[in-house]
């Protein structure tokens, strides 16, 4: 069997709990929190190749994009650090509030982490919403 794992073997015992209405409606918003994650991905990608989202923050790129000159591959004309990071900031928060979000859960609660992170992607998103440079587009993320 691939993978594999260890077994604990004897002193078992059945989760005496039953599937609950809050159970189940927590189990669709953490569902929600990954269709979220998947969606914001998808459209950033989306928005970065469009010309006018480029004009205004990746200036660079956009020149590089739209020069003729250049006989390159289609891959080597986003070729920025910057457009990359913008691209990997969610992958980036994502990695560093896994280490911590443990033991915020145990110091706080689950219910005020959850509010917590929820009040985190909303203010995110306002301030995604009405930037205006780079630096505070990737710190909105």
């Amino acid at each position: 069997m691939g993978g594999g794992g260890f077994v604990a073997q004897g002193g078992c015992r059945n989760y005496e709990g039953g599937v609950t209405a809050f159970v189940i409606v927590t189990c669709m918003v953490a569902a929600m929190g990954g269709l979220l994650f998947g969606y914001d991905l998808g459209i950033s990608g989306g928005v970065t190749s469009m010309e006018q989202f480029l004009l205004k923050f990746f200036p660079s790129v956009y020149k590089t994009m739209n020069d003729e000159s250049r006989h390159e591959s289609e891959y080597c004309k986003f070729d920025s650090q910057l457009l990359t990071l913008f691209t990997s900031s969610l992958y980036l928060a994502a990695l560093v509030a896994c280490f911590f979000a443990s033991m915020v859960t145990r110091i706080f609660g689950q219910k005020a982490s959850m509010c917590f992170g929820g009040l985190a992607f909303l203010a995110g998103s306002i301030l995604n919403g009405v930037v205006m440079n780079v630096q505070l587009l990737i710190i909105g993320r």
